[in-house]
């Protein structure tokens, strides 16, 4: 029996990511990103909320002097799919121009949010801008986005843990589950909100 197979689940969540994989991809493209901008200084926009866990991992790989800005952007709301609305929440602080900027994102579905931001950026007249993400959904894919550092493609599935959440809830866990029933998901943890935290990932 595999390691993921031995887990307990609560229902509504099944394993599809270990944390010894994120691990060990993070550090493939934190030392590709140093590689690439090598003598140069970098500044890393991290899109809030869901990229915090795997923006943490990522930046302590990246041997390079470095910048850090955030921005929150909303499309998702509390839905399991994308509006195709995005408007900006929280702008970084700073002014980016002629400044090489890797934005750092959770997952990569529709393409429309990244496509927006992009195209916001490039007014603001930087000198370069890549993208890294954690996660590809291909499959949803309405406006192609050129993924410049790509952890990992899956399917087109709901997932959650790593940063990435249903209602607010599972970013603390440390690898990635396919959320199957988000009906039944919630009911499961109102029903376990008075037993304090269930821990997913023993």
């Amino acid at each position: 029996m595999s390691e993921a197979e031995s887990r307990d689940w609560a229902p509504g969540l099944r394993p599809l990511l270990e944390p010894e994989t994120i691990r060990r991809r993070v550090v493939e493209l934190g030392r590709q990103i140093t590689e690439d901008f090598r003598g140069r200084e970098l500044t890393a926009l991290v899109v809030l909320k869901g990229s915090f866990v795997f923006a943490a991992d990522l930046l302590r790989q990246i041997d390079l002097p470095l910048a850090v800005e955030f921005i929150g952007l909303r499309s998702y709301g509390s839905r399991t799919s994308t509006s195709g609305v995005v408007e900006i929440t929280l702008d970084a602080k700073y002014p980016l121009v002629d400044k090489h900027v890797l934005i750092v994102e959770d997952i990569v579905d529709t393409g429309l949010t990244l496509s927006f931001l992009r195209e916001n950026l490039a007014t603001r007249l930087p000198a370069s801008i890549r993208l890294a993400a954690l996660l590809h959904k291909p499959a949803r894919t309405v406006k192609p986005v050129p993924v410049d550092y790509l952890g990992f493609t899956i399917a087109d599935e709901f997932v959650v843990g790593y940063g990435l959440d249903h209602d607010g809830r599972h970013r603390n866990l440390p690898g990635i589950a396919l959320l199957d029933d988000p009906a039944q998901l919630r009911l499961f943890e109102t029903e376990n909100d008075s037993r304090g935290r269930v821990d997913q990932w023993k």
